[in-house]
């Protein structure tokens, strides 16, 4: 006789199953994560963790010796011209107007000026030997060549993306996929901040007088990182941070008591279920309230003595210049921020380069100098490293009255925070074509790899696992360029 069949038992039974099914590839799944990285297991505890936990970096104790604590990059959004700046080419000069040589271009990746007649442009400014190092420098950087001594030029910079959106997404994150980290990111994963008040990663930029550059956000975004490594875009001009003060009416208890409540409204939900961004937003709110006050009196430039102004260039304290986020940045510095990214959008010079390239040293030569010697003067510049350059090179064919974006050769500096001054590292070819190759070449990669070393993180052991497999700033690539350190 067939037995009645019951669909209230069948539900109950198939549910049960699915639950028994479920727990065992759940609790196997666990088992093996933990197995092949063991910090897998810790991370639900730390979710737990009070949020307000300084974050010391998941690099602790660091691996190397740390010679740089803090890093500036001061990024000169568009590309200069190396061959007006920091790599003199006079068989260039002499080639002038003249047909560029095809054994350099034959079968080489060219932005817009592909299948065109291609002429050599040679500088249209002068060189000169500067310091006891003897450093050449075009005149058109006065400021920074009176630091010779104190910077590292780097000329045989070289990368992968010759068009500006990718070409910045490398340099600042090592891929031109979306979603990556970019170094700051990293960096304050890597390291943490030294400040719970004031965020640890900042970004500023400022507007050039021949052109601005179009730098999208995602430039300084933390990618598959917790959202609490993310950059902090602070406002040039006007309130650094919007709304930062309490609203008409709200008293700083009355604020107090918010935060309080939300933090709970949260914590009931972090107990729920284990997601990282919960605890971001409880401590982002924290940090918002301390904020309040910590914000004012960053941007209160009123304690600097007029001499430094001076130094600096600075008309107006918070115009929204170039000047003005350079002391910003020596102040976020000494106030715990562990990387600060100053774009200047305005080197994009694909005409009228003689006059267009003047302008945009002017706006930057003397401010980019003093950030070095202000640094130095209180103590600064020994452990803060500071990266000055674009994401590519200009060509030395022309484009008109201008050159075209190039990426097999280009020139950036870094000083203090560990690296030797007065050096001149790398080469390129006779008409600053392409790097030289040889044992002081620096791609990207390099530059990545020798950033991380100094601030005492080997590259390829700062990794976090996503979509199954471990990531990190330099991908598969990467060499310390140790000839540049100290």
């Amino acid at each position: 006789m067939t037995p009645r069949f019951n669909p209230q038992e069948f539900a109950l039974s198939i549910n049960r199953r699915t639950f028994l099914g479920q727990a065992a590839y759940g609790l196997g799944g666990l088992a093996l994560a933990c197995l092949m990285d063991p910090k897998l297991l810790r991370a639900a505890d730390s979710t737990a963790a009070d949020a307000n936990a300084h974050w010391k970096g998941i690099v602790n104790p660091p691996h190397f010796p740390v010679r740089t604590k803090r890093v500036i990059h001061l990024c000169m959004a568009g590309g200069p011209s190396h061959l007006e700046s920091f790599d003199y080419k006079p068989k260039l000069k002499e080639l002038h107007d003249k047909p560029f040589p095809e054994s350099f271009t034959k079968g080489q990746q060219l932005a817009q000026l592909q299948n065109t007649e291609l002429k050599a442009r040679g500088p249209f400014c002068e060189f000169k030997k500067w310091g006891r190092s003897g450093q050449e420098i075009s005149e058109l950087f006065p400021h920074i060549a009176g630091i010779a001594d104190d910077i590292c030029i780097i000329r045989s910079m070289h990368t992968e993306q010759i068009n500006h959106d990718p070409a910045h997404a490398f340099m600042n994150s090592g891929s031109i996929i979306k979603g990556r980290p970019s170094m700051g990111s990293w960096l304050l994963y890597g390291l943490g901040a030294e400040t719970q008040e004031l965020p640890g990663f900042v970004v500023l930029t400022s507007k050039g007088r021949s052109g601005i550059q179009p730098v999208s956000a995602r430039q300084w975004s933390a990618g598959f990182l917790p959202s609490k490594f993310e950059g902090i875009l602070f406002q040039s001009k006007g309130d650094a941070v919007h709304y930062v003060g309490n609203p008409e009416g709200v008293c700083q208890s009355t604020q107090r008591q918010v935060v309080e409540e939300i933090k709970r409204l949260n914590g009931m939900l972090a107990e729920d279920r284990i997601d990282p961004e919960i605890q971001t937003r409880i401590s982002q709110y924290e940090m918002a309230f301390r904020m309040q006050t910590s914000v004012p009196e960053l941007t209160d430039f009123s304690r600097e003595p007029q001499h430094l102004l001076d130094l600096y260039g600075v008309k107006h304290p918070g115009d929204g210049s170039f000047a003005s986020n350079c002391l910003m940045a020596r102040r976020l510095a000494e106030r715990g921020a562990r990387f600060i990214q100053l774009y200047h959008r305005a080197w994009d010079h694909h005409l009228e380069i003689e006059h267009d390239m003047p302008v945009s040293a002017q706006d930057v030569d003397q401010a980019s100098a003093a950030l070095v010697k202000d640094l130095k003067q209180c103590g600064m510049l020994d452990d803060t490293l500071v990266l000055w350059g674009g994401e590519f090179g200009r060509t030395p064919m022309g484009q008109g009255s201008g050159r075209d974006h190039h990426i097999l050769a280009f020139s950036v500096w870094v000083a203090g925070g560990g690296v030797k001054g007065g050096l001149t590292w790398g080469s390129t070819d006779e008409l600053g074509y392409r790097y030289i190759e040889d044992d002081q070449k620096m791609h990207v990669h390099d530059l990545h790899a020798t950033m991380l070393y100094l601030c005492g993180i080997d590259h390829t052991r700062l990794t976090y696992r996503f979509q199954g497999r471990d990531f990190r700033l330099t991908d598969v690539a990467g060499n310390v360029a140790k000839g540049i350190v100290a």
